[in-house]
């Protein structure tokens, strides 16, 4: 089941990031999931997945996306403006939500979010909801791309900073260019190294950290085999652990 949407609003990052707003009317949904957007293209449906980047309540959808040369959709989204529609699902999906962080004793002090890319987006949309600042002591961002152009949202970013001064921690990594005050290694290097607990200040560990990972395959991977070494486990709602993960595609 499709239904219209119309857009509201595109925020063009650079010349391929871009984020849409898109007035449509969808259920409520939870921080962390995402919603499909389509096209009919020669009789067939085009449709791919995107987090929600706004946070619930909004009485918009937006979502943060990459035009990929020859991709089947994501240039034709680039090209909407105001006005135009786009069909989009009425109920938003998936289980990387803090709801599923375990809670109690087992929950640990520190919130640890790992992105990479456009995969910030369902991280941008629960860090503009109260419940990270209401469960955690301290709230880490780390946010990788491979140039500073390709941060987005860091006019959110910033107003959470000074909004939540003393439990708020972004660590910008930027691996093709020198950006003042980012790491310029890979996130799993930087776990491994120990280079971005330094950063921030923290020790991850089982007993006080919790780990959520969204972004390209690989670096998923490979930042969980780091965090496993470091003592952590995969979080599964029939064993609650510290590390849980979304992969992008």
């Amino acid at each position: 089941m499709w239904i219209n949407g119309t857009v509201i609003k595109r925020i063009d990052w650079n010349d391929k990031l871009f984020s849409l707003r898109i007035k449509a009317d969808i259920a409520p949904f939870i921080a962390g999931q995402f919603i499909k957007l389509s096209q009919m293209r020669n009789d067939k449906r085009v449709a791919r997945a995107y987090s929600l980047v706004n946070p619930p309540g909004s009485d918009y959808v937006e979502v943060l996306a990459v035009a990929v040369e020859d991709g089947q959709l994501s240039p034709d989204l680039q090209s909407l403006n105001p006005g135009d529609t786009i069909e989009i699902t009425p109920k938003a999906t998936g289980f990387m939500t803090l709801d599923e962080i375990p809670r109690g004793a087992l929950q640990g002090k520190d919130m640890w979010f790992l992105s990479t890319g456009t995969a910030v987006g369902p991280f941008i949309s629960m860090l503009t909801t109260k419940e990270p600042w209401e469960r955690f002591e301290k709230v880490v961002l780390v946010y990788g791309v491979r140039l500073a152009e390709d941060l987005a949202y860091l006019d959110t970013i910033e107003q959470l900073q000074q909004k939540h001064p003393h439990q708020f921690i972004f660590i910008p990594v930027v691996t093709r260019e020198a950006l003042p005050n980012a790491l310029s290694c890979r996130i799993p290097d930087g776990l491994s190294s120990g280079l971005i607990e330094q950063k921030a200040g923290l020790v991850i560990s089982a007993d006080d950290s919790q780990v959520m990972i969204c972004g390209n395959p690989g670096m998923i991977s490979d930042a969980q085999n780091a965090l496993i070494d470091k003592g952590l486990t995969k979080n599964l709602r029939r064993a609650p652990g510290q590390i849980t993960v979304e992969k992008y595609w």
